[in-house]
């Protein structure tokens, strides 16, 4: 059963305020619920990009270490090693962010594509071989997609917070405060049809008192 609001004084002035908060409160349940709902349409949209977007990076990271034991195979290990560290280590990564449905979702932009030329990654063609720059192509493609899934996962969390959220204030608003403002305006008008009872019946004792006098 909902509780009454404490401190709440019985009187028609209350009524009317209760009944503007009720009012104000069913309108912005119907608004949370909208929003709620259309958060979770965009939620499971992003979720599914993000499946995809899972199984492509997945599916590069498969043919990047496949890449990587054939040119293990013919230069050896310690080569490819060798060659991985004269490669530029650094990635220039541009952050910022977007909105989607007014929650904030971060943006990771490469300022330079991953995916070099062969004179770009600066190990010697001389030690190197073909086996060598596919491998490198395929991690720098793989390193592309794990980056944009690594956004689009943030994108799904936050999502998935703002949905948490705004069900727990729908709730609220549905089984706590608008059956308590009901609740509280029952009360409310029992009381005050029971003051007008008592005060019916104590101006009919005056009354006759009266007439007695008379």
């Amino acid at each position: 059963m909902p509780e009454i609001i404490e401190g709440i004084s019985p009187t028609r002035m209350e009524l009317l305020r209760l009944s503007r908060r009720e009012r104000l409160a069913e309108k912005g349940h119907d608004l949370l619920r909208e929003k709620r709902d259309a958060l979770i349409a965009e939620f499971l949209d992003v979720v599914c990009e993000v499946r995809e977007a899972r199984m492509k990076a997945e599916d590069k990271l498969k043919e990047a270490f496949k890449s990587l034991i054939i040119a293990q195979a013919l230069l050896g290990v310690e080569q490819v090693r060798q060659l991985s560290l004269m490669t530029p280590q650094e990635i220039a990564l541009d952050f910022s962010s977007r909105s989607i449905m007014g929650v904030h979702v971060p943006t990771l932009q490469l300022e330079h594509g991953l995916v070099r030329t062969v004179t770009e990654r600066g190990y010697s063609l001389v030690d190197s071989s073909a086996a060598v720059d596919s491998c490198a192509k395929s991690f720098e493609e793989a390193l592309e997609k794990v980056i944009k899934l690594a956004e689009m996962e943030e994108a799904v969390k936050n999502l998935a917070g703002e949905v948490e959220k705004t069900k727990r204030r729908v709730n609220a608003l549905e089984y706590i405060m608008i059956p308590s403002l009901k609740a509280t305006r029952k009360y409310i008008r029992m009381r005050l049809e029971e003051m007008d009872r008592e005060n019916f019946a104590r101006l009919k004792k005056i009354k006759a008192m009266l007439e007695r006098r008379e």
